[in-house]
């Protein structure tokens, strides 16, 4: 399908009309263009004010002299059903699918991940396996007794051995703070339903009456990176005459008592009031409370300033070789390096990289706005991405060709010891505002993926337009993701098992 026909076809008259209503919506990322659609479909106006230049968010693509980049790889795929039919809506055929291939590098070796026994095996050596199994013997008979934080959480399930080899040291880097100050519930999100046995089952032993759907073997990727997708369905919003204005900073959300009247924004510098029915928010909740006006009570200020976030950079090198190694990314364990992750981006997609004869890698160091690594000039960011490549051994004699950086604010929210009772204060505020609601990960601060970010879109459309009572703050509390899916004869999947706790 053209992007023309697509256009025609999704140009259709309204479900519903509500155009009493006005909507505004603050963020243009997954949530906030998803919620877009789903207003467009009732036929209900809305404005989505997106403060930066491109769309996406998170899920954006940047390019730099026509090296596409991905900040922080997103794979498609999903079980929410609705999710995945309106990725096939918007991208038709150019929603590819693509192999999937994955290592940890870890004390100077790599190792497949998810986890095959037989190479880890390898790897680790009889000793180191043999001293992992008495580990998790031990802690399955005497676990800890309170499961308050990630390090008790994961423990218990795989022994300390292992959460030391593979969970503590990049759990570190990627949060910036000790294993045992992060809360045992990000785990539980993560990978429920998971331990050592059945890690080591799965990867010896397939059950019977089961067969694998290889969604661990393959995802599905846009042409030119996810964030082709979300600039295709500005488009499509376009062709509905909804508007979604970029550069449009939103300085405040005014309100008269419990309702919110409208948003002020800075459009390319020139300030602009758009009055609205009821909003939508998508931004992060310390912004997004700061933000409105009148202030709110000063307990509720109080209480969002202890919610914080992680935030990282991308470091881009462009180097003289293709086919540098066969992997779409890499988990780097190795305390002996700062950088956390690297992307292999011609993996992903061939059309993300212009000359064939070039790789285009991506370094993504975890860190905090304002520490050492956040104000490190590009130049020596550069250099020393360069340098942790070679010392993992991933570069192979190539040289480096060009880069640049892009810095991430806010990509996660942490999960630190004091989070829960302050977020449980701010939104019990947040409820007794009637016309807005809050979506996507950092709207709800919490860690969804891209898919169960619009799924909390989807939900608040229909609360809003009085279609359901969803609590979007309990989407994905049991939903969840696994690396391999295991489905009956009747092709559908059984509970849930998620394993993927490295994705972020």
């Amino acid at each position: 399908m053209t992007n023309d026909e697509r256009l025609a076809t999704n140009h259709q008259p309204p479900i519903t009309n509500h155009q009493s209503k006005n909507v505004i919506i603050i963020g243009a990322g997954p949530a906030g263009l998803t919620a877009a659609w789903e207003l467009a479909r009732h036929g209900v106006p809305v404005t989505v004010l997106e403060k930066y230049h491109l769309v996406g968010g998170i899920a954006r693509t940047e390019q730099y002299k026509g090296y596409y980049f991905d900040i922080g790889g997103h794979r498609f795929f999903t079980h929410v059903d609705v999710v995945n039919k309106l990725w096939n809506e918007w991208m038709g055929d150019e929603l590819m699918l693509r192999p999937r291939t994955s290592r940890i590098y870890y004390d100077g070796k790599f190792f497949d991940y998810p986890l095959r026994a037989f190479n880890a095996l390898f790897n680790m050596g009889l000793w180191r396996s043999s001293l992992i199994m008495l580990s998790y013997i031990r802690y399955k008979i005497f676990p800890y007794k309170e499961e308050d934080t990630f390090e008790q959480w994961v423990t218990n399930r795989f022994g300390k051995r292992l959460f030391e080899i593979f969970f503590k040291t990049y759990t570190e880097k990627v949060w910036g703070i000790p294993t045992s100050e992060i809360r045992a519930e990000w785990a539980a999100q993560r990978i429920k339903g998971l331990s050592l046995f059945s890690a080591v089952r799965n990867a010896l032993f397939k059950p019977r009456g089961e067969q694998i759907k290889t969604l661990i073997e393959e995802f599905h990727y846009p042409e030119r990176g996810p964030g082709m997708m979300w600039e295709r369905v500005v488009e499509l919003l376009a062709a509905r005459g909804c508007k979604v204005i970029m550069n449009a900073d939103a300085v405040a959300v005014t309100r008269d008592g419990d309702r919110v009247t409208g948003v002020q924004a800075l459009v390319d510098g020139r300030p602009q009031f758009f009055p609205a029915t009821d909003a939508i928010s998508s931004a992060p909740l310390t912004e997004l409370i700061a933000k409105i006006d009148p202030p709110v009570p000063p307990d509720i200020a109080a209480s969002v300033k202890h919610l914080s976030y992680r935030d990282f950079i991308t470091v881009v090198l462009i180097l003289d070789k293709p086919n540098l190694f066969p992997d779409n990314w890499i988990y780097v364990h190795s305390p002996d390096v700062q950088v956390g992750r690297i992307q292999n981006f011609a993996n992903w997609s061939p059309h993300m990289v212009p000359n064939p004869n070039t790789s285009s890698l991506g370094l993504e160091y975890f860190c905090s706005e304002g520490d050492a690594l956040w104000q490190m000039p590009e130049a020596e960011l550069l250099a020393l991405g360069q340098r942790e490549l070679e010392a993992i051994g991933l570069s192979y004699g190539a040289r480096v060709l060009d880069g640049t950086v892009v810095r991430q604010l806010k990509a996660y929210p942490v999960y630190d010891a004091v989070y829960a009772t302050h977020l449980a204060v701010v939104k019990q505020y947040l409820a007794g505002l009637g016309n807005l609601q809050t979506i996507g990960r950092n709207g709800l601060h919490k860690y969804n993926n891209q898919d169960h970010s619009m799924l909390t879109a989807i939900y608040a459309v229909e609360n809003m337009l009085g279609l359901a009572q969803h609590d979007l703050w309990e989407v994905n509390t049991e939903r969840s993701y696994h690396e391999e899916v295991r489905v009956n004869a009747k092709g559908k999947p059984p509970e849930e098992k998620p394993v993927d706790i490295l994705e972020v």
